[in-house]
């Protein structure tokens, strides 16, 4: 049998609902191997094995009982530390909830643990989720599985890291210029930023309310589907809410590609910025789509560049808004570069951020129209590999990493990032799969398509143990 940290979710519920395995024993299995690793790693805030095992023992229980409430009954699960739990610390990576105890999971919180998953505990994370490096001034940073000179991205590095190195079969992150798919790209995993309004943001300590974005981070497309599916859909109690019927997203997953139209974006904002390496995977995944039967073109999108600066501006102004008692109470309860972007965000002008949120309307509607031409857009997930941990300052690491996936926060279309390749040092590539809003569907048919016909999700880090 495979190694039990190296099942995939459909594997390890099979196992489970045939009573081959038990959730305790499965939940046992991660709770050793993150003893194990986690030192190396860093990819926790908290563990909490007493929990999972009690979380574990009942879903034993209830599929003894034949009681199978879907793929997730029994499955170790981990969360990105700015998700509320109830009785449990949630910190957002800061000293300034290093005591906050929610009296309430939040809205996706609750119905992952309704799916009958397994917390094994949070997830490291860059402060306040502002930023891509996840060098933590207050946890510590976390490492790359692939190289632990690394990061894993940001500001969901944890989660990254954690699925990479096998700590956990799935985790929630959360997206506002690309703190899902960065870290996704840079770990060699799946990574989903849904369309914005797809998943409650209710009990999701927020960076920036006009950008945030909730999904999954899984080790493969068909996962991601399966998160998706619990997670999406309306919550009156959540503003940004929106009321649009959840297709069943495992459907259709094998029916491939044919005859759809995709778009490489190849242009020059693409080229110059992008490590060659990284291009070169990108165009060979299109080419592997167009074996598939799709209709493969090469377009410049212009926009992107102004996309990328607009939303940047939007999330640190966003962000100065959302801390600013906070920021003028006790600044230095902030680690520098968090701070350093909080007060730049603080001193933008009303009339700069009302001129980038009319830069977010016209955007919105150029690139909703690109989708009358096309199913789909490619592009890389970032323009580099991990960098090291001691590299170019947190700020500047954030601009570069965002270049590709910021856009999207913007226009709040759904994209996922998906394994593409390795670098000559052995370091992951992603690639980043864009679609109409509300089309996540056809994002998994066609990440699916292409992860069946290539290796690179199968790949391992080499690890201690």
């Amino acid at each position: 049998m495979t190694e039990l940290f190296n099942l995939t979710i459909m594997e390890a519920s099979d196992l489970l609902k045939k009573k081959i395995i038990s959730p305790v024993d499965l939940t046992q299995v991660y709770l050793e191997r993150v003893e194990k690793l986690d030192p190396l790693l860093n990819c926790f805030i908290q563990i909490t094995p007493e929990a999972a095992l009690q979380r574990a023992k009942r879903a034993e229980e209830e599929l003894l009982r034949g009681e199978w409430r879907g793929f997730l009954h029994g499955i170790p699960f981990a969360l990105k530390d700015l998700y509320e739990t109830r009785g449990l610390r949630t910190t957002a990576g800061s000293l300034f909830w290093i005591d906050h105890i929610p009296e309430a999971d939040a809205y996706v919180v609750e119905k992952i643990f309704n799916a009958g998953a397994v917390s094994l505990g949070k997830l490291n994370m860059h402060e306040i989720a502002l930023g891509l490096t996840n060098v933590n001034p207050h946890f510590g940073a976390c490492r790359n599985p692939w190289d632990l000179e690394r990061i894993p991205g940001g500001s969901s590095g944890g989660s990254g890291a954690a699925l990479a190195a096998g700590l956990c079969l799935a985790s929630l992150g959360s997206d506002t210029g690309g703190s899902i798919r960065v870290p996704a790209a840079l770990c060699g995993i799946v990574g989903l930023k849904p369309t914005y309004g797809r998943v409650s943001l209710q009990g999701v300590l927020p960076l920036s309310w006009n950008l945030d974005h909730a999904g999954p981070m899984t080790r493969s497309v068909q996962e991601a589907a399966i998160i998706l599916q619990v997670i999406a859909g309306y919550d009156p109690q959540d503003p940004v809410s929106v009321d649009i019927p959840v297709p069943a997203y495992l459907e259709n997953l094998e029916r491939g590609v044919k005859g759809w139209k995709i778009a490489l974006v190849d242009n020059e904002y693409v080229e110059t910025s992008t490590d060659p390496e990284v291009m070169e995977a990108v165009r060979k995944a299109a080419q592997f789509f167009e074996e598939q039967g799709a209709i493969v073109s090469n377009i410049s999108l212009p926009g992107l560049y102004e996309a990328a600066k607009a939303n940047g501006l939007l999330v640190i102004s966003d962000a100065a808004a959302v801390h600013q008692e906070r920021l003028a109470s006790q600044p230095e309860k902030f680690g520098e570069d968090t701070r350093q972007r909080l007060e730049t965000g603080k001193a933008y002008s009303s009339s700069e951020y009302i001129l980038a949120r009319w830069e977010q309307v016209k955007l919105r509607r150029q690139f909703e129209g690109i989708f009358s031409d096309y199913d789909l857009l490619l592009t890389p997930t970032t323009p580099m590999p991990a960098p090291r941990i001691q590299g170019p300052d947190a700020i500047e690491q954030a601009r570069i990493l965002t270049r590709f996936t910021a856009p999207f926060n913007l226009t709040g279309l759904p994209a996922i990032s998906v394994p593409c390749g390795f670098t000559d040092e052995g370091l992951p590539i992603g690639m980043q799969i864009v679609a109409a809003a509300w089309a996540e569907a056809a994002l998994f048919r066609a990440a699916y398509t292409y992860e069946q016909g290539t290796l690179w999700h199968t790949h391992k880090p080499e690890l201690p143990v």
